[in-house]
Parts: structure tokens; C-alpha cells; sequence
């Protein structure tokens, strides 16, 4: 089936002409269209979060074996999300948390930093918390099919940067780079959001800084559900995506999955938010 679907598709098709139903919606604060796509913001006692719109479309998802690195989860099958959504263009930062929750979790102290030291469970206690205030945003986290979907933001390779990454374009333990790559700095903490470069479709640091939690139970791929896939009904682990500072680069690619339990949290562990 993937044979088929690679040879006689595209392995990567967006569709650019769905557009949001209504845009701008009434809770946003501000919104506007860049060469990225439509985003829109809502603001929450004075700290902004920016959405991205991402368009429906068909990817495979998963590595090929050919694959540098590549895990035996990582099966490669095509994947179709027939509606868009909107995705969080960083992950979720302190001053956010804190204008929400009260309080900061985070190992690596600034504002501007990824919230860190949080559990799927501290990340669902904050989007119902802040939905009951804001309920016209219907927060959720996302899907991994839509996370690893938007990661690769029409990539095939490894990393939506390409075959592989660098240090300045990446927060990861630069003592262990990917295939050819040189050495890089290992900084030893998260960095701000949006330090390092986006991604062609405007969403910053999808690799490395820090893992994000999905909402998906963790097991192998259901290769029968490849439409909107949600994941297994349930299940003892949560799914991560993306990597970390304190990881080697290859754990940053598009398609590694890492699972932890629903209580578990580190200084390497953080959330973007999705809506809708």
C-alpha cells in the first residue's frame, strides 16, 4: 500500500485552497497572512500565543528503511487529514503558563522559554483550565499524526530543514550530530522560542528544546486507520515528539516517537497547543 501510494502520488500533498471557515475568529486579538500561511492570536492577561493554520492535505508518515537512525516503530504508511486546524507556532511558554496556572514548573527559568518539567496530565489540567475561561478556543494538544504532519511541513527527509541539522538551527546535544553533520554546541538548556529558524510553514523549533507532548495513547501504527488517525483507545504511555536539548540529534527527526506515562515529567518535557 505505501508502495502503491508512493509511486503513484505525491508522498506529500497540501491542499492550500481550504481555507478556515471563518478567519479571523472572534477571539482573536490580532491576525494577519505572511508568506507562512494565515496565523491568527489570542492574548491572556497580557502574554500572547500565535496560531498557524494548517492546511489539510496527505503525507507518509513515518521513516523510510533507508533511514539513518531510524527506530522499528517508525513504520512508514500514508496518512490523510482531511481538515485543517490550527497549530500553536512555538511551544507553550512560561509567561503563558504562569498567567494560567499561577505557577512555573520550569528547570530553565525565563518568560520567554518553553514551560518545562510539565506531564501530559500538568498539560491537560492547563488547557481545561484556561478553556473554561476562554471557551471559544477549544485548546486541545495535538494528534501525532498532526504533529509530525506539521513538523515535516511538506518535508520528506529527515528533518523538515532536510537530511540533516546544525546547531543553529536546533537546540540538541551538539556532541552527537546526524549522518555528515559537523559537531555542534551542546547549550545544556532550552532556549527562548523563536531563537532558532522556523519552518516553512512558520512554526519554530519543532526539533529539539523540548519533547511535546501529543494526545495519542503510544503503540505500533494502526495502518487500517489512516484517515484522521487519533491512536489506540487506550494504553499505559503518552507519545513525545521532536526531541530535546539534552538529546542527540537524531532523536530530533520528524518521525521518532518517544513515550513516557502520563504522570512523568522532566526538564526536557513541554507541550504545544492545537485548537479546534
Amino acid at each position: 500500500m505505501v508502495d502503491s501510494v508512493a509511486q503513484h502520488q505525491p508522498a506529500v500533498y497540501t491542499d492550500y485552497s481550504v481555507v478556515p471557515e471563518v478567519f479571523p475568529q472572534a477571539w482573536a486579538s490580532a491576525w494577519g497572512e505572511d508568506k507562512q500561511g494565515l496565523w491568527m492570536a489570542f492574548e491572556y492577561k497580557g502574554v500572547e500565543q500565535r496560531f498557524r493554520w494548517i492546511h489539510p492535505g496527505r503525507f507518509l508518515m513515518g521513516s523510510p528503511e533507508t533511514e539513518k537512525n531510524r527506530d522499528s516503530d517508525e513504520l512508514l504508511h500514508p496518512v490523510t487529514l482531511n481538515r485543517g486546524y490550527w497549530l500553536a507556532d512555538t511551544a507553550c511558554t512560561q509567561a503563558l503558563w504562569q498567567a494560567v496556572m499561577g505557577d512555573n514548573p520550569s528547570e530553565f527559568s525565563g518568560d520567554n522559554k518553553p514551560v518545562d518539567n510539565v506531564s501530559w496530565n500538568d498539560a491537560h489540567r492547563f488547557i481545561e483550565k484556561l478553556n473554561h475561561v476562554l471557551p471559544a478556543l477549544e485548546l486541545r494538544l495535538p494528534s501525532e499524526a498532526q504533529w509530525e504532519y506539521a513538523c515535516r511541513a511538506g518535508s520528506e527527509t529527515p528533518f523538515s530543514f532536510g537530511e540533516t541539522i546544525m546547531t543553529d538551527q536546533v537546540n540538541y546535544d551538539g556532541n552527537h550530530p546526524y549522518g555528515d553533520a559537523e559537531d555542534g554546541e551542546y547549550r545544556q538548556e532550552t532556549v527562548v522560542v523563536k531563537s532558532l529558524p522556523c519552518s516553512d510553514w512558520g512554526l519554530y523549533e519543532m526539533h529539539g528544546n523540548v519533547w511535546e507532548w501529543c494526545q495519542d495513547w503510544y503503540d505500533g501504527y494502526d495502518t487500517n486507520q489512516v484517515v484522521n488517525p487519533i491512536g489506540p483507545e487506550s494504553g499505559e504511555s503518552r507519545v513525545l515528539r521532536g526531541g530535546s536539548w539534552i538529546n542527540f540529534a537524531r532523536r530530533c527527526r520528524s518521525a521518532y516517537r518517544l513515550y513516557l506515562g502520563p504522570g512523568d515529567r522532566g526538564d526536557f518535557t513541554g507541550f504545544r497547543l492545537a485548537r479546534g
